[in-house]
């Protein structure tokens, strides 16, 4: 499922570069979606998802029926309140949000208000998506795994019909867009409430205690907040470092932001398929494992799930590198995209620092589960700091001679330091113990 929804994924992608190329409008687009998906990613499908998750997992091994739905309805009401605040927020602090995070597109006033016009439809996308993102914590926890594999695929789809219906009929596409992606949240969400009342876990949203169940409840919902935090920056060291690298960007010639957008697509596309789909799948199980006291098959799991990534994930960052310019023109040069043949030569190069860094950035996403499992949310964020402190680093020492390329190598080398130092750790405390023959294995 995860496959299926990363192959309308890359279709959306394509006609974004047919109808919007690598101009003004794209690197506003870009900006304005690449905002709310990084708060997603942090606190919806990053820290709230690796804090929720092993805590309902205790609820629904130990707690019974009750307590559990006790925990679901407090954590559903108190959420919903967080969320209407920070988009509220987020939509009337739009321009600041835009001057922060993109402060080069000052110095264009057209792309500067056309990014803050489109961010104001984008950032309540953030509201639904954390939504779903519960939603798909809970079925993940009940060993329903397709229907929030699924979910991205609605997104893919709405943003593919604003591309063909809305965008004629409005004058800045980016407006357009945004609103497509607005649209896609709602539809996410309710795609998924009837997969929720047949496992019997539809959350009622509820604010205060009435009972002993409630007590028990609002315990979890201290916990799961307690293990956000520092799980913040914990899950997501790349979100952070892909941000930092928009900043710079935002400086750079216009049409960078679109090139490391084109790039990183597809980069994510065996990233999403192996390295999220197996996180989702192995966060549920090493934590049920870690629950019961089973650190052999604890370990075994972890084993699997890194065997598997590089089985997939090696030969995909070599393809990816050698093809890195066919690619680029077979799937995205149309329309607006080759109207500039530099466009696509500068995208591969991108595409081939981002490929380095993909079996790094899989592993990351592999071990970082082998923490959170076990309610340790601390450990992965000094990797994090370290490995965001390397980006800024690398970022800021290969920018003049490489451009929007250096920041693309930045963000593969922090990767590699990320995955060595959680492995490392890892190791140390027990976590995991690698099986004999993996130097064979990786030849």
């Amino acid at each position: 499922m995860t496959g299926l929804s990363r192959v309308t994924g890359l279709v959306r992608d394509i006609a974004f570069a047919q109808v919007l190329g690598s101009g003004l409008l794209a690197d506003a687009f870009f900006v304005a979606f690449r905002i709310p998906n990084f708060f997603r990613r942090i606190f919806a499908e990053g820290a709230f998802s690796v804090a929720f998750v092993p805590v309902y997992s205790e609820y629904e091994a130990h707690g019974g029926e009750a307590q559990a739905k006790a925990f679901l309805d407090l954590m559903f009401g108190r959420l919903c309140l967080i969320l209407l605040a920070v988009t509220a927020l987020g939509v009337l602090g739009a321009p600041v949000l835009v001057m922060v995070l993109a402060p080069g597109f000052q110095s264009e006033p057209e792309k500067f208000q056309s990014t803050i016009d489109a961010l104001r439809f984008t950032f309540p996308y953030l509201f639904f998506i954390s939504l779903v993102a519960m939603a798909g914590g809970i079925l993940n926890t009940r060993d329903r795994f397709s229907v929030p594999a699924l979910t991205p695929l609605l997104l893919n789809v709405c943003l593919i019909g604003a591309i063909f219906l809305l965008v004629p009929r409005y004058e800045n596409a980016a407006v357009a867009l945004g609103l497509g992606v607005l649209i896609a949240g709602v539809v996410q969400f309710g795609f998924q409430l009837p997969f929720l009342r047949l496992e019997r876990r539809m959350p009622m949203p509820r604010i205060r205690l009435r009972n002993s169940e409630d007590q028990s409840g609002i315990e979890g919902v201290r916990k799961v907040y307690r293990l956000m935090l520092p799980a913040i920056f914990g899950v997501s060291v790349a979100q952070f470092n892909l941000l930092i690298n928009t900043i710079l960007a935002s400086f750079l010639v216009t049409g960078s932001v679109s090139w490391l957008y084109y790039s990183d697509r597809l980069m994510e596309f065996p990233l999403g398929i192996f390295g999220i789909a197996l996180a989702t799948v192995i966060l549920p199980t090493l934590s049920t494992q870690h629950a019961s006291g089973s650190p052999a098959e604890f370990s075994r799991t972890l084993e699997w799930a890194l065997r598997l990534a590089c089985l997939i994930c090696v030969p995909a960052s070599v393809a990816l590198a050698v093809l890195a310019e066919p690619l680029m023109i077979v799937l995205f040069q149309y329309g607006e995209f080759a109207k500039d043949e530099m466009n696509y030569v500068m995208a591969g190069r991108s595409l081939v620092a981002f490929a380095i860094g993909l079996p790094a950035l899989v592993w990351v996403k592999v071990l970082a589960p082998g923490f959170f499992a076990r309610q340790n949310t601390k450990t992965p964020v000094k990797a994090g700091v370290i490995a965001v402190v390397v980006n800024i680093v690398f970022s800021l020492l290969l920018i003049r001679p490489l451009g929007h390329v250096g920041l693309a190598y930045a963000l593969s080398i922090a990767a590699f330091v990320n995955a060595g130092l959680l492995y490392w750790w890892l190791s140390l405390g027990g976590g995991y113990k690698p099986e004999r023959g993996w130097a064979k294995y990786f030849l």
